[in-house]
Order: C-alpha cells, then sequence, then structure tokens
C-alpha cells in the first residue's frame, strides 16, 4: 500500500491500543434507536470499507487493479445505509463503498468483498458491470450503477422521486449522494432547482440528498460555510446537518430526515461532515496541494477512531475485539484478492460490445400493443377519418392514440401542457390527460432529460420534448453519459427507455441563430446504442413514432425522435393546394426500425437524403424527370442511427450517380459516413458526389437558407455530377 495508507493504517492500530482518540460526542446506540450488535454490525461495514481501499492500491501495484478512486474517510455512509430502507432507490456518489457494504446486510445471500474486488479488477465475473468499470450498484440491492461521476446523477435522481407518486409508492423516498465539490457543477444547480420548485407548488417529491462535505473538491478547497450558507435556507428544501465522522449521529439525523422526507413527500437536503484520505484517487499526490500539517490533521479524526472509541466508551467491545475485527477482515479481503485476480477478463470488443443495447423484454401477448389507426374519442370522425393532415397534427393524433394505448406514457417538456407546445404538437394532450401525464417543466433542458431517465427506472415511459434542437447541447451529458451508459455498465440489468421528441432541422423562416435553426445533430450519431429516427411527412412520424415507443417498450431502447420543424405545418409539394405532402391518419402503414423509403424506380440517378432534404429531393426531381428526362430514385433514409447500410446499399446499386442531399453542415454531418459507406461497399463504385449546407450558422431574415441545400442546389448538382 502506499506510504499514506499505511501510515492511516498504523494509526489506527496505535490508536485502538493505546486508547488514543479523536474527540467523539458519546452517545449510546440505544439513544438513536439501534442495539450493540447493529451498530457493531455498521462499524464492521466501515473497516471492510477501509481494507477493501488499501487492497485496492495493492492491486494497482501489481497491475491488478484499477481506477482506485476510494472512499476512506467517508466510511460514515455505513450508517447512512442502516437509516434507510433496501426498496429506497439510491443513486450514489462514488465514495460510498460504505454504503453499499452496509446495505447488502439488508438482503440474504450478498457478497460485498468478493463482488467489489471482482470489479476493482474488472473481471468479466463482476456481477453489476460484468468488467466494463469500477462501479457501485447492485440490481439486487436497488443501486442503479453510477461511474465517476460529477453531479450528473442528480437530474434523474429528480425524476425518480417524481415519479414514485405516479407509481403509488406512498412511503419510499430517493436517496441521492455526491461531494461538496459536485454541488458548484450546473447540472446539481439545476436538480436542486427543479426539485424544490416543484415541491414548491405542492407535487410530491420524496427525495434526500445527502452532500459528503469533506471541505475539497480534488484540489480546490471548498470555501468555509459554503454548503451550509447555500443550502441551509433554500425554499421547499429542509436541511439537516451532522457529523459524519460519528456514525451514531449520523444514523440519527439521517433517520429523522428520511422521517420526514416520507411525511412530508419533500425534499430533504442533508449536510455530512468528513474527511477525505488518500487523495482524490490512486494517482492522485495530495501533496501537491495540501500541507504536511493538512493531511496529518484530517487523517487524525479518522471515522474509523471515532466509531472505536464509542464502541469502548459504551463498553461494547474491548479494544483487543476491535484490533481482531480489523485484522481478521484485512486476511479475508486479502484472501479473496489473491483468488479474484483469477477470474475471467473481457477479451474481445463483442464481449465489451455486448451490453449496450438492452435485452428485449418477453411480452405477454395481452401486453402487447394493438396496432392502432384510429382512437375516435373527443374527435370529429369525419374529420379524423378522411381529411388528409399536416405532420404537426399527425403526430399529436399518435401521441393520443399511444397516450390511450399506454398508460404508463407520461410526457414532460417547456409549455407542452396547456399551451401544447411552440408548435402546437402536444395541443389538447394535457386536457385529454392531465398534469401528471403531461408536465410543464422549468425551462431546463437536464431537468427534462433527468426527469424522463428517472421515471423509466420506475416502469413509466417517458416521452420528452426538447423545445429546439439546439437547446439539447445544454442536456447532451444526460444521454451520453447516463442514458446510453446505464445497460452498458449494469450488464443490462438496468435500462431507462424513452423516445425524446426533439423539434429541430432547419429552414425555418424568420429564425435566425442556431437556437432555432439548428442543422446539426452530429452530438447524437456518435453515442452507441442510441437509435435516431427522423421522419420526412407525417405518415412517416405516425408510424415511426408508433415504431418508437415499441422499441422503448419491448427492447428497452432509447430513441431520439428527430421531427422536422419546417415541415410541420407544410401541406403542398409542387404547387400550392395540391396536398402531396398530408396524409389521413387512418391510412398510415407500419414501417419498423430501417425501414427506408424508394420513390421512383430509375437508375441513372439516386438521390439519398433525409428530413428536409427529401422534401427538397421530391420538388427537384420533377423538374429533372420532367425538363431534363433524367431517371431517378429518392431514398429516404428514416432512421438516421443505426443505419440500415445493406438495404441502402441495395437501393443505391442499380444507379450510376448518386447524390448524397444533406441539410446538415458538410464537416461532421452524416454526409460523412455515407460517403464512405458507398466507397467501403460498392463495386463498381458509382460516380458519387454529396451536397450539405455550409460549415455556417444559419442567419437572419431572408439570408436563412442561403447557407442550406436548396432545391435548386440539387437540380444544379445533380445536371453536373450525370454530365
Amino acid at each position: 500500500m502506499s506510504d499514506r495508507a499505511k501510515i492511516i493504517h498504523e494509526n489506527f492500530l496505535s490508536g485502538v491500543k493505546n486508547e488514543d482518540f479523536p474527540d467523539t460526542n458519546i452517545i449510546s446506540p440505544a439513544n438513536v434507536g439501534l442495539s450493540n450488535s447493529q451498530f457493531v454490525e455498521i462499524f464492521e461495514s466501515q473497516i471492510l470499507s477501509r481494507r477493501l481501499d488499501m487492497q485496492s492500491r495493492e492491486l494497482q501495484a501489481i497491475g491488478e487493479g484499477f481506477y482506485t478512486i476510494g472512499s476512506a474517510g467517508h466510511e460514515g455512509n455505513a450508517a447512512v445505509a442502516a437509516a434507510l430502507n433496501i426498496k429506497d432507490m439510491a443513486f450514489l456518489h462514488y465514495r460510498d463503498a460504505a454504503f453499499f457494504i452496509q446495505r447488502s446486510k439488508q438482503l440474504a445471500g450478498q457478497t460485498p468483498l468478493w463482488d467489489m474486488l471482482l470489479s476493482f479488477t474488472a473481471s468479466s465475473d463482476d456481477p453489476i458491470s460484468a468488467g466494463r468499470h469500477k462501479v457501485l450498484g447492485s440490481k439486487a440491492l436497488n443501486i442503479p450503477p453510477q461511474t465517476s461521476t460529477i453531479a450528473s446523477h442528480l437530474p434523474k435522481a429528480v425524476g425518480a422521486a417524481y415519479s414514485l407518486n405516479l407509481m403509488n409508492k406512498s412511503n419510499d423516498l430517493i436517496y441521492c449522494s455526491f461531494g461538496d465539490g459536485s454541488v458548484n457543477h450546473s447540472t446539481a444547480g439545476g436538480a436542486f432547482n427543479s426539485a424544490c420548485w416543484a415541491a414548491y407548488q405542492g407535487a410530491a417529491m420524496p427525495i434526500m440528498f445527502l452532500c459528503e462535505d469533506n471541505n475539497i473538491a480534488i484540489s480546490t478547497p471548498t470555501p468555509n460555510n459554503w454548503i451550509y450558507n447555500n443550502f441551509s435556507n433554500r425554499p421547499a428544501l429542509k436541511y439537516f446537518h451532522c457529523n459524519g465522522l460519528n456514525a451514531l449521529e449520523t444514523y440519527k439525523v439521517v433517520k429523522e430526515a428520511a422521517i420526514y422526507a416520507r411525511a412530508n413527500k419533500s425534499p430533504v437536503f442533508v449536510h455530512k461532515k468528513c474527511v477525505r484520505f488518500l487523495g482524490h484517487a490512486g494517482a492522485d499526490v495530495q501533496t501537491a496541494y495540501m500541507s504536511k500539517e493538512q493531511i496529518e490533521r484530517g487523517e487524525a479524526n479518522d471515522p474509523l477512531l471515532h466509531s472505536a472509541n464509542l464502541l469502548i466508551q459504551n463498553n461494547i467491545l474491548t479494544p483487543a475485539q476491535i484490533l481482531y475485527i480489523y485484522n481478521e477482515i484485512g486476511k479475508r479481503v486479502s484472501a479473496a484478492a489473491k483468488q479474484v485476480i483469477k477470474r475471467p477478463k473481457l477479451t474481445t470488443s463483442k464481449d465489451v460490445q455486448a451490453s449496450i443495447i438492452p435485452p428485449p423484454l418477453i411480452m405477454s401477448s395481452r401486453e402487447k400493443p394493438r396496432d392502432l389507426k384510429v382512437s375516435p374519442q373527443g374527435r370529429d370522425d369525419n374529420v379524423f377519418d378522411k381529411k388528409p393532415q399536416h405532420m404537426a397534427r399527425l403526430i399529436n393524433w399518435a401521441l393520443h392514440d399511444l397516450m390511450l394505448e399506454h398508460d404508463n406514457i407520461v410526457m414532460m417538456g417547456e409549455d407542452i401542457a396547456q399551451k401544447g407546445g411552440v408548435y402546437n404538437v402536444t395541443a389538447k394532450l394535457h386536457e385529454k390527460f392531465g398534469a401528471r401525464r403531461v408536465i410543464n417543466t422549468p425551462i431546463d433542458e437536464q431537468t427534462i432529460l433527468g426527469l424522463a431517465i428517472g421515471m423509466a427506472h420506475n416502469n413509466i415511459l417517458p416521452i420528452p420534448e426538447i423545445q429546439f434542437l439546439a437547446y439539447l447541447h445544454n442536456a447532451e451529458d444526460q444521454l451520453r453519459g447516463e442514458a446510453a451508459t446505464l445497460s452498458f455498465f449494469s450488464n443490462g440489468q438496468y435500462t431507462n427507455p424513452m423516445v425524446i421528441r426533439i423539434a429541430g432541422l432547419a429552414y425555418q423562416k424568420g429564425f435566425g441563430g442556431h437556437f432555432h435553426n439548428d442543422n446539426s445533430f452530429a452530438v447524437l450519431r456518435d453515442i452507441p446504442g442510441i437509435i435516431i429516427a427522423c421522419p420526412s411527412n407525417g405518415a412517416d412520424a405516425v408510424a415511426m413514432m408508433r415504431e418508437a415507443v415499441r422499441l422503448a417498450r419491448e427492447e428497452q431502447r432509447v430513441i431520439v425522435f428527430l421531427e422536422p420543424i419546417a415541415l410541420y405545418m407544410t401541406r403542398d409539394l409542387h404547387a400550392d393546394k395540391d396536398g402531396l405532402w398530408t396524409a389521413k391518419y387512418a391510412d398510415t402503414k407500419p414501417i419498423a426500425i430501417g425501414d427506408i423509403h424508394v420513390h421512383g424506380k430509375g437508375k441513372e440517378l439516386c438521390i439519398l437524403t433525409y428530413g428536409n432534404g427529401y422534401y427538397l429531393s421530391r420538388q427537384a426531381g420533377k423538374i429533372l424527370e420532367d425538363e431534363h428526362n433524367i431517371k431517378l430514385r429518392i431514398i429516404d433514409m428514416r432512421w438516421l442511427a443505426p443505419l440500415n447500410e445493406e438495404a441502402i446499399l441495395n437501393a443505391i446499386k442499380p444507379c450510376s450517380h448518386v447524390l448524397i442531399v444533406d441539410e446538415c453542415r458538410r464537416t461532421g454531418s452524416i454526409s460523412e459516413a455515407l460517403m464512405t459507406m458507398i466507397m467501403e461497399n460498392s463495386a463498381p463504385l458509382p460516380k458519387l458526389e454529396r451536397l450539405t449546407a455550409d460549415d455556417c450558422f444559419i442567419p437572419l431574415g431572408k439570408a436563412y437558407a442561403v447557407t442550406l441545400p436548396s432545391k435548386d442546389k440539387i437540380i444544379a448538382h445533380a445536371l453536373e455530377l450525370i454530365s
């Protein structure tokens, strides 16, 4: 072990042997509602956490251990776990090994020592991540896995808490822990605000936020009284404080906070003071930013010494008995470590990737959705069945039907309730289904996606809305770092299926700047496991939305449903009032994931596109055929991730020329992937070109489209390509 670890170890041995303890507020287990044996059990969890921290550094020294961020100094979390119920879902800080160990004692058959060592050594036998990362998580213990997250788990914890009332789990609460440095992250700020915002208005929000305040964030000290002054007087947030070095005091305060949160269905903030030993992580050298005196002062306040003092002063254990327990646990950890390094590891790319896509659910026939066509409740059947409609209304009707069919669908987003969204796509859904299922959120995209992720943990199927594509960038990590990784880091045991509706892409007249005309979804394309759907017309939107909900319900997938704003209200294609871009709702046909659409049978030219590009290509295609006698076909890809490469390649194979029309920017657009795919897989290679948007943001006014592909540009490029 490292020098500091050895010093801490020896300090504990000598402190107990000589009964040289830090000042401890001596209270008895009975004073806080614990038996003596229960307190001993908590102490044993504290010791096991410490011995595992030390062992992790020894494993790293011999090349068998990885990622040694530890829990030393935070062992008071064992008392936190003892004060909560196993059914209280726990989103844990990465220093919460003692919590994990203590909770395991609430369920027979758990093996936390062995399981954590498997995680330390990245063994494929690790029961939570199968060797993909050192995480604290367990399906059996109701602990979704977290890596070294900095506050990104807070929004989904808020979502999980909000969902408890929807699921009629009246006495449950959600537990969420984090460090004092994490509270400064904007993600944490949004989570605290949204929890308080909801509770302030009377919404049930039974959540316990617990801040493990060790006075430092990696190397940056936390200002004196920053946590207290920041959280002790917030609206709708009840503040509690405890000395986290004293396990009995910690148990008492956490128990009181839990009782308050359950009874009042409101958020509580527990400020638990503690210390941090052994630096931030294994590679961290504390002496670079802390003096020796500061380090030693912290180490003198060892929570294990505080617990030992309480045990001795209450005549529960003798110093000799404490040392025996400490040494015996150490021997057990060492012996297990020698065996665990022999366990198998992930060795192939296929094995590593296996849990990116979650396992499908096995559903009974009565659970399987009907192929809905019409739900006339509250509508004029004559209009509903017979009059063609534009995309926005058709999506609205599809959402209406799906919410009637599946009572666990809940929608959330900015202005989606009474207003019906900026573009009226969610009109009347709030009126029909109420505020419990159509939720107006604060103006915070991290809250919207976090709410959805957390709800999905409690078997709700969320359909969150991001008002504009550019707004997604405020919350992208909720997809990349949380939603998309959950199955991966839990070996498919935990999932958060959802359908994320995003109004986006370009061509909006009168809007400028990238906030309302954002022609790039590149931020989504490299997230493993995400499905991206992009309908170009209303009929496709209905069918693809049904398929997206099926994928979420039956295959537990995360789907991004990208809706082209400029086509929401579009009715005509070639001439005024031709109505060719509308459809009858009852006539929509099923579309499976990966299904592409091919318009035309020509072999001279293939235009490969999606979204607005398909609409413009259809306009251009008519002119190319009628005026230039070019025989062509136009492919609407529909599904942008994963690409159905086989279907696309087969569709373009007969064609001598291929023009890719991509409304996104030339750099980083999907056209790059399409060019590569065609060049790597086509023989003979067709004459190939791409038309994209320029590498530029979109301006205001009449110049809104000058950087984008247009009907005329498509015609010009096509003629040049085949000349």
